[in-house]
């Protein structure tokens, strides 16, 4: 019976790994924040992130405009590069996936039972982009960069991850290579006292008092 439950709880954990990476926004690499829209090509998008890959994909729009709020233009989805046009409305226009929305509320009441404290940080800005957050890392050039870099930037054609899942990684690689120079240090450390008892030991064997105690065999007559 316990082994039963054991095997519910480890599905059950790895339904809800599947199905928070399912619900990661592929500009920003967190979870999708409301209201969360939905391109023509079904791949999803927050709408803050739609709107900056609009803004990114059309700079002269926004600039002409003076607004954030753009009407019309076009951008490729950040996922498959499908071209989305959009109406009068601009990003405001995409349809919202209610669905998605729903999805997140419950994946999230079913993570109340376990609250993770906030850390309130200044986290650092891409210096390309000001108004982007670092969040994502870049293993091909071993920087961490933001979302907005990887789409349009430098960093296009490279290979990234989250910033947390590698900060986890490393933090894990740091401590065993600790933990294996803890290891090594007591073997150096019992080594050199095997080494200090020996030497004792060769000092007592030829001490003279060791030598002057030691029996004297007698000649032979």
């Amino acid at each position: 019976l316990n082994f039963k439950l054991g095997l519910k709880k480890v599905d059950s954990f790895s339904v809800m790994e599947s199905l928070e990476k399912q619900l990661i926004c592929p500009i920003c690499l967190e979870m999708f924040t409301k209201p969360v829209v939905i391109l023509p090509c079904q791949h999803n998008l927050c709408r803050k992130c739609a709107n900056d890959v609009f803004q990114a994909s059309n700079p002269y729009l926004s600039a002409r405009s003076g607004s954030t709020v753009t009407s019309g233009g076009r951008f490729r989805c950040p996922s498959c590069r499908h071209e989305v046009v959009l109406d009068r409305h601009g990003v405001y226009g995409l349809q919202r996936n209610l669905l998605v929305e729903n999805i997140i509320d419950m994946y999230k009441q079913g993570n109340t039972s376990k609250p993770v404290p906030e850390v309130k940080t200044d986290q650092p800005m891409c210096e390309e982009h000001e108004d982007e957050k670092i969040n994502i890392y870049c293993i091909t050039c071993s920087v961490p960069t933001c979302s907005l870099c990887k789409v349009f930037g430098a960093h296009k054609n490279c290979n990234v991850a989250p910033l947390n899942d590698v900060f986890g990684q490393q933090k894990v690689e740091l401590t065993d290579c600790v933990s294996m120079l803890v290891g090594n240090n007591e073997r150096v450390q019992a080594i050199i006292s095997q080494l200090d008892e020996t030497c004792r030991a060769i000092d007592v064997r030829f001490s003279p008092t060791f030598i002057t105690e030691s029996p004297q065999t007698e000649p032979d007559s």
